[in-house]
């Protein structure tokens, strides 16, 4: 039975990270249909964020009502909705409604999910379920890339994704007896979660270090990845479409960086695979940097994503250690709202910064997240409890 729920989670994650990246993989060719500027693409990324934040707080009560398993079928069939209601959009504002359901279903996934394979299962589970993250991630853009190829359209890529979205609803929907006999077949033992308040939680010796560390890397990662193709269009000259086909490069890389680190964690600690993660970021924004061409910079992103890779999986995945397991729902949903309030926030002000000034500070601006992140990382090792024995 645990490996039939393992295989369900695992889906569940590829149709979290499918339609993570069709937006930026799209804008190129959606803003001049609906005649906004570029930097608009902020404002739907902030609806999306904002929904996040808002469920990702709300998380452990929801989850303590319903159970994983319902959040998780409820929230895939609000983002099915989601996406079809983006592939008929006939305006910008119309865009902007449809991404008020699709924010509110992926916050809730995301921190239930989390929190129960951190629980339950082993730091190579939580690698290979956000490399499932990352293999949906980096289809997106190829689906919508063919769609564009192909004339048909970004609103079909879109449609193709619902659609998938929706089929992965039924099966998590059938798959619902497996979540209470997989708890009890898992690798770890489920503790009973403290029901903190926010004001509780945020006072936990390192929860704030922690919050500010999530907020810059899923800054810097979803600030790469929705304006990686805009960046390779305005500056370095390539095609929409070739754009949206390479831009998926870097959730290529994340997905292949996480399948590694699942074996990575026999041998690594969970501070380990973040550091050496956050190295190989600043090696990605090195090439960059440098004004080498396309290939350079295709070659950054990639490897942005390989450093990415281990960074997220990872610090969820200490969150009992370093803040006990009586104390960790309280705490994930509180790294989940940070994480999406570095989502909402940081993309649309570098849209205005691109906007205002010029595309071409992206690497600089993914350099100054980097810098933070790694500091504010070292405080939270400085400064977290250790679980309670």
């Amino acid at each position: 039975m645990i490996h039939l729920l393992l295989a369900v989670i695992y889906l569940s994650f590829i149709s979290l990270g499918l339609p993570d990246s069709l937006l930026g993989a799209a804008w190129p060719s959606m803003y001049q249909e609906f005649g906004v500027p570029v930097s608009c693409s902020g404002i739907i990324f902030f609806i999306i964020s904002a929904g996040t934040v808002i469920s990702s707080l709300q998380s452990g009560r929801v989850t303590r009502r319903l159970g994983p398993g319902a959040v998780t079928a409820i929230s895939v069939g609000m983002t099915a909705a989601a996406l079809f209601g983006f592939s008929v959009s006939g305006s910008f504002w119309s865009l902007c409604l449809w991404a008020v359901p699709y924010g509110l279903g992926a916050g809730s996934v995301d921190a239930a999910l989390n929190h129960y394979v951190a629980l339950h299962f082993a730091s190579r589970h939580m690698s290979w379920l956000h490399c499932m993250w990352g293999l949906g991630a980096s289809i997106g853009p190829y689906i919508m890339g063919g769609a564009l190829s192909y004339g048909a359209g970004w609103p079909a890529g879109y449609r193709i994704i619902s659609v998938v979205q929706l089929a992965l609803t039924g099966i998590i929907i059938m798959s619902q007896p497996l979540w209470n006999t997989g708890a009890e077949a898992g690798d770890k033992a489920a503790p009973v979660s403290e029901g903190l308040t926010l004001g509780q939680t945020v006072r936990i010796p390192g929860v704030k270090a922690v919050m500010v560390t999530f907020f810059c890397y899923c800054a810097l990662e979803q600030t790469a990845g929705l304006w990686a193709s805009s960046y390779l269009v305005l500056h370095k000259g390539a095609g929409p479409e070739t754009a949206a086909s390479f831009a998926s490069l870097f959730f290529t890389g994340i997905a292949i960086g996480r399948a590694l680190c699942g074996f990575l964690t026999l041998k690594l600690s969970d501070t380990q695979l973040v550091r050496m993660g956050q190295g190989i970021i600043g090696l990605g924004i090195a090439a960059l940097l440098l004004p080498l061409g396309e290939y350079a910079a295709l070659t950054g992103l990639v490897l942005i994503g390989l450093g990415c890779a281990p960074v997220y999986p990872s610090l969820i995945h200490a969150a009992p250690s370093h803040f006990g397991a009586e104390r960790s729902q309280s705490v994930i949903g509180v790294q989940m709202a940070s994480a999406y309030l570095g989502n909402c926030l940081m993309p649309p002000l570098f849209g205005l910064i691109a906007g205002r000034l010029t595309i071409s500070l992206l690497p600089v601006y993914l350099l100054a997240l980097l810098v933070l992140m790694v500091v504010m990382h070292e405080g939270l090792l400085r400064t977290a409890e250790p679980a309670a024995g």
